[in-house]
């Protein structure tokens, strides 16, 4: 039986370490742990089981007991989404999830913290008293049951409006190891498929499906039980394989890890701006 998970990092953990067509590389600091995977053909993404691309995952303190945010993991997190952000053009900004379903809330609690400056010229600019601000505007696409259309459908119809140079897609992730959930962040340059990680895969957002490049962020927020048991007995149980799991304190892990996505990539996308003033004005 398959065990689902969103994580490149956990997908590629029981390959050989020269596997062809993959490039993997860690770092750590203090604060963080950084590990880059480069799926670089088809090769590389039938090992990796991931399409040809980019994939950080930065593991940093546990978000529930960890409420640093500035001397933290932040600057870690902030650089990463630097190098992989386009260095000029316009975002798009697209929280993905339910925000009344509480693991699947990252990415509109993410979207609520954002800075839209899209609007912000001329005189109003002026009065901010920078010289220029990054245009950057926000989309919560919400659900499909909810909205009657595709995550997918709402950021292909405000790309072809808005033009931006890039999508950032913000979403909860699936993990396979109960280890990895509240204390990581994935971020890659491939694009996402919501819903895939539990078994309720929608339609995908990516280059192809929007025009545009898509930076997809993730945290994890559940785990497959029959993962939890297969890590207990050696086995997976089939009849636990419709059942995800998510911690206990997951209201606090979600309220923090979107504070901390939401300032990093904030501050990557107006490095102008000092942390301790964005916080102000996303409050």
């Amino acid at each position: 039986m398959t065990i689902r998970t969103d994580l490149a990092l956990e997908s590629c953990e029981t390959l050989a370490p020269q596997t062809p067509g993959l490039h993997v590389e860690t770092e750590e600091t203090p604060q963080a742990k950084v590990t880059r995977i480069d799926v670089l053909n088809a090769q590389g993404a039938a090992a990796a089981g991931k399409p040809v691309g980019r994939y950080v995952t930065v593991e940093v303190a546990p978000f529930a007991t960890h409420a640093q945010y500035i001397d933290g993991s932040f600057p870690t997190l902030r650089a990463e989404l630097s190098r992989m952000l386009p260095q000029q053009g316009e975002i798009l900004v697209a929280g993905l999830g339910n925000p009344r379903i509480t693991p699947d809330a990252f990415g509109p609690r993410c979207a609520a913290m954002m800075f839209a400056t899209r609007h912000i010229t001329g005189e109003l600019l002026a009065q901010t008293g920078l010289q220029a601000l990054r245009p950057v505007s926000v989309l919560a696409t919400g659900v499909l049951g909810e909205t009657g259309a595709e995550a997918s459908e709402w950021i292909r119809g405000a790309v072809q409006m808005l033009h931006p140079a890039a999508v950032v897609a913000l979403d909860a992730l699936a993990a396979r190891s109960a280890e990895r959930l509240g204390n990581t962040v994935q971020l890659c340059d491939t694009g996402i498929v919501p819903g895939s990680g539990v078994g309720n895969a929608r339609q995908e957002i990516s280059a192809s499906t929007v025009g545009v490049p898509v930076i997809a962020v993730g945290v994890p927020t559940v785990v497959d039980a029959a993962a939890l048991l297969a890590q207990a007995r050696g086995e997976a149980d089939t009849a636990t394989a419709a059942m995800m799991v998510t911690p206990r304190e997951i209201d606090l892990l979600i309220e923090r890890a979107a504070k901390l996505t939401a300032l990093a990539l904030n501050c990557a996308l107006q490095p102008e701006i000092s942390p301790e003033d964005m916080l102000i004005l996303t409050a």
